[in-house]
């Protein structure tokens, strides 16, 4: 693509798409169009430990508050959550404290869904992971597993400290491995341990070819398959394979789209 028809796709919204990465720095805007970057800066400052976004909405989870950004609004403003540990969209945000509260935010307000005796580490409706395995929304029933690091509802699919496993009858092996990152979507599926990203094509796991060393702490999905490192490498899956874009911040704690 050349420099005018590339500036033409990222003016025209139609041809992007908005990611949101999180980071030591706080919250970067970055504008994507397939697997070529464009424009990215900070949006706010903060320091953030998860993020999630959903209709142009975005949500970050810091160790003092929960933030939120309006489709409508330019500026993050405080909720009132207190110190959060993960944060998910189901029809509204979702999020949860390290004490194991669980809340969701309706008519302006935190609503308590309930308390688990454990540590959250990952929400993705209606799962929820944790360091004592798999909970379920909105009751929180406890489905099973170990040390879940991620979930992914569609499958389903959960990453724990001794595999990745599908919900059928009963939870199935599907990798073996310590995994910490599982997303699906329209029947794409990525999972990765501190060492590999995987990727799931026509049922087959297979170890993704992606150009970097660095842990995947993260996955999203726009126009292509979009996954964040550590180091804050931005890496999308285009027609000729990965791709790495490198962002400029360290600390990354995920990524979404928005």
């Amino acid at each position: 693509m050349d420099d005018v028809a590339e500036k033409r796709v990222f003016e025209d919204r139609a041809g992007r798409t908005d990611l949101v990465v999180a980071g030591s720095v706080g919250v970067l805007d970055v504008a994507v169009a397939a697997d070529r970057l464009g424009r990215f800066g900070i949006a706010h400052r903060c320091a953030p430990v998860d993020v999630a976004a959903s209709a142009g909405s975005v949500a970050v989870a810091t160790e003092e508050d929960v933030l939120l950004r309006n489709a409508s609004a330019e500026v993050f403003e405080s909720t009132g959550f207190g110190p959060a540990v993960a944060v998910a969209y189901d029809d509204a945000p979702v999020a949860a404290g390290p004490d194991g509260r669980i809340a969701a935010w309706r008519d302006g307000g935190w609503a308590e869904i309930g308390r688990i005796d454990t540590v959250v580490r990952a929400i993705d409706p209606p799962l929820l992971a944790a360091t004592d395995g798999v909970y379920r929304l909105p009751n929180l029933d406890y489905v099973g597993l170990d040390d879940a690091y991620d979930v992914a509802p569609a499958g389903p699919l959960a990453a724990t400290d001794e595999g990745l496993y599908s919900l059928g009858n009963g939870w199935m092996d599907e990798l073996d491995g310590s995994f910490r990152v599982v997303a699906t979507e329209a029947g794409r599926a990525h999972a990765a341990t501190p060492d590999d990203l995987y990727e799931r094509e026509a049922g087959t796991w297979s170890v993704a070819s992606a150009p970097t060393d660095d842990p995947v702490v993260d996955v999203a999905y726009g126009d292509c398959p979009y996954a964040v490192t550590a180091d804050g490498s931005l890496l999308a899956h285009g027609a000729e394979g990965w791709r790495a874009h490198q962002l400029g911040v360290d600390g990354v704690v995920g990524c979404a789209v928005v």
